[in-house]
């Protein structure tokens, strides 16, 4: 948690003004909604999104921030907070963050609705105030997350993902935010500049990188805690498996296929297929990968001069994959 602290530091200001703006964006006349909402604002993670926001913005216009730096961060995380919602309801999931999950609480019904309504009160948060480029950024993310869902959902049936496809998968389910999150930081201070797309791509790259990471956690990661097995148990296509799938002999591939399609539920195979993939290198080769889009986003910051909110940046980058959770 230090690293997060000293990420933050820059921008540890417009962070706390940045609470009070956005609970203030989530009040509705309905009390009821104000529970739930209240309920949300209290258990929130680390905030990455917004930092992202922030830091952005100051690096590019000498340590400063305006309002339409405030309302994009809100917006995204109203419009992020009501895809988690969403999401809840459709894993059936009743714990987020260790927390109870809305629909455990108030019933899917419920959820849902509270996912509108947040995803309403971020559009109209941009409409209101006329930031159109801002609301365009932020559309092109949430079609992009649905799309990138539905695909998953799609090839997840077949098991045949190729890694080009796999990586459109990541780039539209978890890349697309955070690309979102740099390319609305740039635009709320310097509109129809280059930086805006710079600052996209670099919060893309950032994204590929945190989703390889992930897909290594569940192998147990570079040496850390104990494989969970979780993905290949929900027949979900991570980059180790799919480079090892596309490397082994027929026989192996037939033997792994039919492992995660008809005996994923069995820990003993599941464990069998852990070890089968790390034999094969199938880490190491998801390893090189997410280095490779780290030093990407790395060398995107280089252009620009030295100034706290980049070195802040640059820990972000190196944050995301060397984290332990």
């Amino acid at each position: 948690m230090k690293i997060v602290s000293k990420i933050k530091e820059p921008v540890y200001q417009e962070m706390e003004l940045f609470e009070t703006k956005f609970r203030n964006a989530m009040s509705s006349k309905v009390a009821l909604l104000n529970r739930i909402t209240h309920y949300i604002v209290n258990r929130k993670g680390k905030q990455m999104r917004p930092m992202f926001v922030f830091l952005t913005a100051k690096m590019l216009n000498n340590g400063e921030v305006n309002e339409r730096t405030y309302r994009g961060a809100s917006v995204i995380e109203l419009i992020h907070t009501a895809t988690l919602v969403h999401d809840d309801v459709v894993d059936e999931s009743n714990k987020r963050r260790g927390f109870f999950s809305i629909n455990a609480l108030w019933k899917n019904k419920i959820a849902v609705l509270v996912g509108d309504y947040l995803l309403s009160k971020g559009l109209l948060l941009s409409i209101d105030n006329g930031d159109f480029d801002l609301l365009r950024i932020i559309s092109v993310a949430v079609r992009e997350m649905s799309e990138g869902e539905l695909l998953q959902i799609e090839k997840a049936r077949r098991l045949d993902i190729t890694e080009e496809v796999y990586y459109d998968i990541i780039r539209q389910k978890t890349a697309t935010l955070i690309a979102a999150c740099c390319g609305l930081g740039a635009c709320s201070v310097k509109p129809d500049s280059e930086d805006v797309e710079t600052f996209r791509k670099f919060g893309e790259l950032c994204g590929m990188a945190f989703q390889i990471k992930d897909d290594l956690f569940d192998y147990g990661g570079e040496k850390i805690g104990k494989p969970t097995g979780i993905d290949v148990k929900e027949q979900k296509m991570t980059l180790p498996l799919i480079h090892v799938l596309n490397i082994c002999s027929k026989d192996e591939k037939k033997w792994l296929i039919n492992s995660i399609k008809n005996h994923n539920k069995d820990k003993k195979r599941v464990k069998e297929v852990i070890t089968f993939v790390k034999s094969k290198g199938g880490l190491e080769y998801a390893v090189q990968k997410m280095l490779e889009y780290k030093n990407e986003a790395l060398q995107l910051l280089q252009a620009y001069p030295n100034s706290e909110y980049k070195s802040a940046l640059e820990l972000m980058v190196n944050y995301v994959v060397d984290r332990k959770k």
